[in-house]
């Protein structure tokens, strides 16, 4: 048995390059864990700035300095940002407050859809099993309120942190945009010279995370301003905050899509019950997750997100019961990374091993 572990170890752990691998991982792993939420608005900006970098590379293309390039991309992307903060947020947060202030009402006649179905079907469901959902969604209300009533208690600590995201990631995108060379040569300085292993898999996850960063914002987009557009066109109340969270909804891959249908069928059944209107809402909005799931995914993200869909949902409970937000959003390049560690180690450690014989 000694002797297995040891062949094992000997294969996998006496390449240099494997060791530093696994301490990165390790290293990278503690940071996530521990420091998340004080480096949130570093990563945020880490993202902004993947997600800029193909204007950047347009910009270049098109005849300008990096340096000139680097202004041009980030004044775009901070009028983005302020049309953003100015008029969809305070738009958004509108319907929001609105949507919890008219949230009893609703609550109030889904129960009463409740009481009636013990009479129209009484060999599925009993009094005693709709009195239990009852005292459920009265606590769940309950808790809810009390969340919005902390909530609003501590919007002074909420108002310094968005302002402190406000201020710090625009500054720490442009100079990420604007030395990111620099930044990778001086990280690349504390690295072995022979880095085979190393360079190979960074190469495959800094391609793959760009595109399934720059994928995932049109995907929001499109899926979002669809959406919006439909329920426009259906009249349905609270409109645009819907379609805001069906676009962040594609962020978690099936768990997302599952949780956003709730409110959607609730607004919809509490304006119009079960009408042609209601029918037709949740068709309309059956046909758009569809043609995300089945056409627009497969068309971002074909080169980029090879894994089982059991696999990603693995991932997105892992990763997002140890890192919240952060770890559900980066799941699938976190997986990716995974699953391209565990296919070039053994490779690369055998063909080093087999030069070196």
């Amino acid at each position: 048995m000694l002797n297995v572990f040891r062949r094992w170890i000997d294969r996998y752990f006496s390449d240099e390059e494997a060791l530093i691998l696994l301490l990165l991982i390790t290293a990278v792993l503690v940071i996530i864990v521990t420091l998340g939420k004080v480096l949130a608005p570093f990563l945020t900006a880490v993202i902004l700035a993947y997600l800029l970098q193909g204007a950047m590379n347009y910009c270049k293309r098109i005849g300008m300095g990096h340096l000139g390039a680097t202004i041009t991309v980030f004044l775009g992307f901070v009028g983005l940002f302020l049309l953003v903060l100015f008029f969809i947020l305070p738009a958004a947060w509108q319907q929001l407050t609105q949507f919890f202030y008219e949230l009893p009402k609703m609550a109030s006649k889904g129960q009463g859809a409740l009481m009636m179905l013990p009479e129209q079907y009484p060999e599925l469901v009993t009094e005693e099993q709709v009195k239990a959902w009852t005292k459920q969604i009265g606590d769940e209300l309950a808790s809810m309120g009390q969340w919005a009533v902390s909530f609003s208690i501590s919007g002074i600590t909420g108002l310094m942190g968005v302002l402190i995201y406000c201020v710090l990631v625009p500054i720490l995108v442009f100079f990420l945009l604007k030395d990111a060379d620099k930044i990778v040569s001086w990280c690349n300085a504390f690295l072995p010279h022979r880095r085979q292993l190393l360079d190979r898999i960074w190469g495959e996850m800094d391609e793959q995370i760009a595109n399934y960063i720059r994928g995932k914002a049109l995907e929001i987009v499109i899926v979002g301003v669809t959406t919006y557009i439909a329920f426009i066109i259906l009249n349905i109340n609270y409109a645009a905050l819907l379609a805001i969270a069906v676009g962040l909804s594609v962020l978690v891959p099936y768990i997302g899509a599952a949780v956003v249908t709730v409110p959607i069928a609730l607004v919809g059944y509490v304006q119009w019950g079960w009408t042609d209107s209601f029918i037709w809402l949740m068709v309309v909005y059956g046909i758009i997750q569809a043609l995300d799931g089945n056409v627009l995914v497969p068309l971002l993200f074909s080169e980029v997100v090879n894994l089982h869909p059991v696999a990603i949902i693995v991932a997105v409970l892992v990763f997002g019961g140890l890192w919240g937000f952060w770890g559900v959003f980066f799941a699938i390049p976190l997986a990716t990374l995974l699953k391209a560690v565990m296919q070039a180690w053994p490779e690369s450690v055998a063909d080093v091993a087999g030069g070196e014989e």
